[in-house]
């Protein structure tokens, strides 16, 4: 599998990030879902990325510039027939390691706290990831659930070590 910068104006992308939003509908009131659609996805402070398997997309995530040192994760997402792959943990080791190598210090996200997202919040819990209060432009929410990682340094108990991302071009 190979991760690039990505085009959300892609097909496959764009088919995949339906999904991504649509899977959402049903699950959150308006007002808690948070996750970009293909305009926020092109915003300037957007970095987007896609997982390929071959010609199949696998997955896509992005990260939003919040500051010179804090950076947050978006519309991370697994192609339903890509998911217990290992997709998600090659992105997310792909995210830190970019976001310590444009020099920020910490990573925060927000997902749901529906029990059907609790594989997502151990992924993040396995990388160093610790629950945290709203951040951002983000209020209390009991749908949503904020986490962040100082990546300056591994997390105690937790042997990744974030370095500068060599791989892509």
């Amino acid at each position: 599998m190979i991760i690039r910068g990505a085009d959300p104006g892609h097909a496959a992308v764009q088919a995949l990030l339906r999904e991504h939003l649509a899977s959402m509908e049903h699950t959150a009131p308006p007002e808690s879902r948070h996750a970009l659609d293909l305009s926020g996805l092109k915003g300037p402070d957007i970095s987007f990325w896609s997982i390929w398997d071959g010609t199949n997309i696998a997955g896509i995530a992005a990260l939003k510039r919040l500051s010179d040192s804090h950076a947050e994760i978006k519309s991370m997402r697994t192609a339903t027939s890509y998911l217990r792959r290992g997709v998600a943990t090659r992105m997310l080791r792909h995210l830190i390691r970019e976001a310590s190598a444009t020099g920020c210090s910490s990573l925060s996200l927000e997902t749901g706290s529906m029990a059907f997202l609790e594989p997502a919040r151990c992924l993040y819990r396995s990388f160093g990831f610790v629950e945290c209060p709203p951040f951002a432009d983000y209020k209390p929410d009991p749908n949503s659930t904020f986490m962040t990682l100082a990546i300056d340094g591994p997390a105690p108990g937790n042997p990744f070590r974030p370095v500068p991302f060599r791989d892509a071009p």
